[in-house]
């Protein structure tokens, strides 16, 4: 894990957070978005502990996580719309199925998915419904190219609205003036 971590972030930010296997990049998102507690310290959003209020938090963030929030046995517009539902507002379902080249498969069954195609999918939940932050894992993981550059459109464009991303990569994903975090420079050694 890690230690004295102290960074922040404004409307508009891209904070890429990087580092080997094992330096924390998943724990430290699954912190940020309420699924963890951290065992010292406190994070805050907009001055305040996310604990004071944490449905308020979560329902004002996106998290992506490694694992495809994909049911199997739904098709694939049904999964969007069950993630997007959940959610409340409106959801822009055909657009981001249209957005990430999925609209073709929209009656398809997830099950029967690609690696890829599932990706595409599980981040599909991001433009369907609006959400001030962006938490996403390795988010680039089993795109193609062009699928990848499909999101950082996304990524540029929730920025311009005043959106803030915080992702984790192992590969340049060319983010225009994004900030970096070095994890393993807060890793505290385990001597076990």
């Amino acid at each position: 894990m890690f230690s004295d971590l102290k960074f922040s972030t404004s409307r508009g930010d891209a904070l890429i957070l990087s580092g080997p296997n094992g330096s924390g990049k998943s724990s430290l998102l699954r912190l940020m978005a309420g699924l963890l507690p951290p065992a010292r310290g406190t994070l805050r959003r907009d001055g305040e502990p996310i604990t004071d209020d944490p449905v308020h938090h979560r329902s004002t963030l996106h998290y992506v996580g490694h694992l495809d929030a994909v049911k199997p046995v739904l098709t694939v517009a049904e999964n969007l719309a069950f993630w997007a539902g959940v959610r409340g507002g409106n959801a822009a379902v055909e657009a981001a199925l249209k957005t990430f080249g999925l609209a073709r498969l929209s009656d398809t069954a997830a099950r029967l998915l690609s690696a890829g195609q599932r990706r595409r999918l599980n981040l599909a939940r991001i433009s369907a419904s609006p959400a001030p932050l962006w938490l996403l894992d390795e988010p680039a993981v089993a795109l193609d190219s062009a699928s990848v550059a499909v999101l950082v459109e996304l990524i540029d464009a929730h920025r311009a609205e005043g959106g803030t991303v915080i992702l984790s990569t192992h590969s340049d994903l060319g983010i225009k003036d994004a900030m970096a975090l070095a994890l393993d420079d807060f890793t505290q050694v385990n001597p076990f």
